[in-house]
């Protein structure tokens, strides 16, 4: 690649715990897919996240880690402070910014290059004063058709970019196990409670593994719904913040996986990687789900609980071969990183005419 196609990019990344291939959160995973793709693509990439984070370019660390719940607030703002201060150090070392937090796009007018920022959440997630009085140097994008439908009156809203995964990381298994799976972060929009429920009136094992994070929410919720249901001789096992490995074992092995989330979820990346090892999904028709999970072809998309457990018990004519198939053709990261990077040009183009 010419210098002159060589692009820098800073990725900003959620602000509470550190960015690695271990992370839970879906942002946080996408952020990394895009950034090592881009990286391999020759660009200089560099990333603002917690101390402690892994990254393929350069880190800019910008503070430890929340060590506690509803430290929220105070690390989002020491995050934003130690970009933006050494953006004032540093004017011309970026070409542009790609937010990937949520909520540093907020500072784009005090930045000295163009943002793109990528929503990852629903609209309803926001508050509505972060879509006032906006620059033009900011720019938007969602991750799926149904999620921007609640964005499209956002000025320079680009598109959508579908998340994607790097499937060659996903084992590919056609032999199953005899128990169902649910995995991601615990609490209470995600609705693990539920794939208790179902698995129960189905009468199969459960894998509950995931992430509890130091919101006291998120605490609360596991404390009263899901602990009780972890009492010995229960047919659910909890897996606590499992490692990639263990992740990779229960998602090749499972039967199904659940997606019980009852938010209007704008993607799902637990979905892509579950398909990619050939297992099955079953979600309900909620958000983006439609989108990823191919009804009846790589899984089932289902009304209600009851409808839950009585896909369960079709799932073995799920062909494993055709989830994969649909996950390399639909949901790579290569296709990704190309689509993001259309978006940098366009990004570019755009701030280059505003100068003008």
């Amino acid at each position: 690649m010419s210098d002159a196609n060589r692009l820098s990019i800073l990725y900003v990344s959620y602000p509470l715990l550190p960015v690695t291939r271990e992370s839970a959160g879906g942002a946080e995973q996408m952020l990394l897919a895009v950034e090592r793709e881009m990286a391999a693509g020759g660009h200089r990439t560099t990333v603002a996240a917690c101390d402690g984070s892994q990254v393929n370019g350069q880190l800019l660390a910008t503070g430890p880690p929340a060590d506690g719940p509803d430290r929220y607030g105070q690390r989002e703002r020491e995050h934003s402070a130690a970009i933006l201060y050494y953006l004032r150090q540093h004017p011309n070392e970026f070409d542009l910014i790609h937010d990937k937090s949520g909520s540093f796009f907020r500072h784009a007018a005090e930045c000295p290059v163009p943002v793109l920022a990528t929503l990852h959440l629903p609209r309803s997630f926001y508050r509505e004063d972060q879509f006032w009085d906006l620059p033009p140097s900011l720019y938007f994008n969602c991750v799926s058709h149904s999620q921007a439908s609640s964005f499209a009156d956002l000025p320079n809203f680009l598109g959508v970019v579908t998340n994607g995964i790097a499937v060659e990381d996903f084992p590919f298994t056609a032999s199953k196990g005899n128990y169902l799976l649910w995995l991601g972060r615990i609490c209470e929009e995600k609705a693990p409670h539920l794939a208790i429920q179902a698995s129960q009136s189905a009468k199969m094992p459960l894998v509950l593994a995931g992430q509890i994070y130091p919101f006291r929410y998120h605490q609360d919720y596991f404390k009263r719904e899901i602990r009780p249901q972890l009492t010995r001789g229960t047919h659910v096992r909890f897996v606590d913040t499992p490692l990639r490995e263990q992740k990779l074992n229960l998602l090749r092995h499972a039967r199904a996986l659940l997606l019980t989330s009852t938010a209007e979820e704008t993607s799902s990346l637990v979905a892509m990687e579950a398909m990619a090892c050939g297992t099955p999904a079953i979600a309900f028709r909620r958000g983006a789900f439609p989108e990823v999970v191919a009804d009846g072809e790589t899984g089932f998309v289902v009304e209600s609980l009851e409808e839950m457990v009585q896909a369960l018990g079709k799932v073995d004519r799920i062909s494993p071969e055709a989830c994969r198939t649909r996950v390399e053709r639909h949901f790579n990261a290569s296709r990704m990183a190309r689509a993001y990077q259309e978006l940098y040009r366009q990004v570019l183009m755009s701030a280059k005419e505003l100068a003008a």
